[in-house]
């Protein structure tokens, strides 16, 4: 029996990874993030699959339906979304695993932050502008936030930053990015990326609260910000410049 951690990706359910959907075909029992894991997703789970929705569950109450299958020896697709990587509360699930001797193993998914760059046709970094993205989020009903890792810290590097678990505190946002970006910086909102109701709001610094407020997105949506988001003139990267010496890559 094995505990499978999943990463559903930002929505679109052929942006499940392959990995994740054969561990899901297999996993006689699927614990699943509410409305942020699609239906479709489910769907791949085997005939009589008891699945259950975790977004009214307590941690407590969801290590005791995995302490039950592994009593069974049912493997548990544990499905969240986006990526496991940030934000996903897996590391407080593997503790309590770990303390109860039950293995688990974990497949990441498409971030939202990637999601959103594709849905823009962007990069989120470009040669001789931007090399660094911060992901981070702000305190909303959610744990504080570290001390030293407060948006207006944060945005003193100049980089862009991409904005999680924020769309609530979005004027909190602009106050503080205003005086360190500028209010011509490009803002994006991206809501449900790779949703059937997907929406790009592009503006600035000082126009964005105003286009998020009259479109009415107030949920699941992902803040972008930095210089470069518009346009931006940019150099070239050496990675395929004519003037690169390929016999070194070679081993020749």
């Amino acid at each position: 029996m094995t505990v499978h951690f999943i990463g559903a990706g930002p929505g679109a359910a052929d942006l499940l990874t392959l990995r994740g959907r054969n561990l899901i075909r297999r996993s006689p029992v699927c614990l699943y993030a509410g409305s942020l894991v699609p239906r479709e997703i489910l769907a791949y789970a085997p005939p009589g699959a008891r699945i259950r929705d975790t977004a009214e569950m307590n941690l407590e109450e969801i290590i005791a339906e995995i302490a039950d299958a592994h009593e069974k020896g049912l493997d548990v697709a544990r499905i969240h979304s986006g990526d496991l990587s940030i934000w996903s509360t897996m590391a407080e699930q593997i503790r309590r695993l770990e303390r109860l001797g039950i293995p688990y193993d974990v497949t990441p998914g498409v971030p939202a932050f990637a999601a959103a760059s594709a849905a823009l046709h962007q990069e989120l970094t470009l040669p001789n502008v931007a090399q660094t993205v911060i992901l981070t989020r702000t305190s909303t009903r959610s744990t504080p936030m570290p001390a030293g890792e407060e948006l207006a810290a944060l945005g003193r590097s100049g980089a862009t930053l991409a904005i999680h678990l924020s769309i609530l505190n979005l004027e909190q946002v602009t106050s503080q990015l205003l005086p360190l970006y500028g209010a011509d910086c490009p803002a994006i909102v991206a809501f449900r990326v790779s949703w059937p109701d997907e929406r790009i709001l592009r503006g600035t610094l000082a126009t964005i609260q105003g286009m998020a407020k009259a479109s009415g997105v107030d949920r699941n949506a992902l803040i972008l910000v930095g210089r470069h988001l518009g346009p931006s003139p940019f150099g070239e990267s050496y990675l395929y410049s004519a003037a690169r010496d390929r016999t070194e890559d070679s081993g020749s």
